[in-house]
């Protein structure tokens, strides 16, 4: 029951991450690199506009790409690519696809920030993932994992909340860059998976960007003040920091709220799990308000409800599925049309 657990440990009360090693102050390393540009009358270069969401060119530098490692298993092909457009943050790409198919289709999956990215190189979830011709993009986000870890301990997601949203929106656009330049993926069908905050940045990159067509939502973060406010996610001594106006100012601009009404996805659902403890009740019926169409949005009233519902469909049958449906009749792709119905509970 591995998943069991891991979803479990999801809806218990989240800490920061404490044990990450702190390298540097790297607020401090920036002052002094400010002031030693400044002083050899160098232009200093523009910082990462966090705030617009499809400004993927302001602050970053030209993405580079090196393929790492390379497996082959009987019914699929991984790699591990490493990408990098910020100084001293590579991101690790873990790409799955089906042997011998040609161009597939592509779901990018983000959890939640405490999660990692070990599933991704687990064999039983890319044979489950990759299933019926799709490829996968597993990734984390900013302020996660090994992202994390050359951070002040003081720093964590939450207290970088712009930067932690803002900066992986931009890299969902320009994983699907990336992704576009390799030729083996059909870039006419993207999904993507999003869980916890890692559903929060799902919304915002779909918002960003129009090649993502399909979008599965679970437990998303949002309504800031709400959530700021009352999630258990939030330590209560630092709490007072970020219901100040300064903060709250500074993530008005990523609040999913603004965006779900409008959200011009051909496919989407939002999944609220209610037992959820780590959004508050106030801010999932915000959320969930916001959702235009109600059938487009799932409630469940526990982990276990859920759980049942995953072992019908699996993890991305339902994303997948409404990519299949926007695939133009007789294409002559009858086989790949109907989708088998593996469970894919990890």
């Amino acid at each position: 029951m591995r998943i069991l657990s891991i979803y479990l440990f999801f809806f218990s009360v989240i800490a920061p991450l404490n044990g990450a090693y702190a390298l540097q102050d790297a607020t401090a390393n920036n002052k002094e690199a400010e002031h030693l540009t400044a002083a050899k009358g160098i232009p200093a270069k523009p910082a990462e506009n966090w705030g617009v969401l499809n400004d993927v060119k302001t602050g970053l530098q030209p993405p580079v790409a090196a393929v790492v490692q390379h497996d082959e298993q009987p019914d699929f092909v991984r790699e591990l690519v490493r990408v990098q457009w910020r100084p001293a943050d590579p991101i690790e790409l873990w790409i799955t696809r089906p042997k011998g198919a040609g161009k597939v289709p592509v779901v990018l999956y983000l959890y939640n920030y405490t999660d990692t990215n070990e599933r991704f190189h687990d064999n039983g979830w890319c044979k489950r993932a990759s299933a019926d011709d799709f490829a996968t993009v597993g990734f984390v986000s900013a302020l996660t994992d090994y992202r994390f870890r050359n951070r002040p301990m003081k720093q964590w997601f939450v207290s970088e909340l712009p930067e932690s949203l803002g900066s992986s929106v931009h890299d969902v656009q320009l994983i699907l860059n990336y992704l576009a330049n390799r030729g083996d993926i059909d870039m006419e069908h993207v999904g993507m998976f999003g869980m916890g905050s890692g559903a929060t940045i799902a919304i915002l990159a779909a918002h960003a960007d129009s090649r993502i067509k399909a979008v599965d939502l679970l437990d998303p973060w949002g309504d800031w003040p709400d959530w700021l406010k009352f999630s258990p996610a939030v330590p209560d001594n630092e709490r007072p920091k970020y219901l100040s106006p300064e903060f709250l100012k500074s993530a008005a601009g990523l609040d999913p709220l603004d965006y779900l009404s409008s959200l011009k996805t051909p496919s989407f659902r939002l999944q609220q799990t209610l037992s959820d403890p780590v959004t508050p009740n106030i801010a999932k019926q915000r959320i969930g308000a916001a959702v235009p169409d109600p059938t487009r949005l799932v409630k469940y009233t526990n982990a276990e409800d859920l759980l049942k519902a995953w072992k019908v469909t699996g993890l991305s049958g339902w994303l997948k599925q409404q990519m299949r449906s926007q695939t133009p009749k007789g294409n002559g792709d009858d086989r790949r049309a109907a989708l088998s119905s593996h469970s894919q509970l990890d």
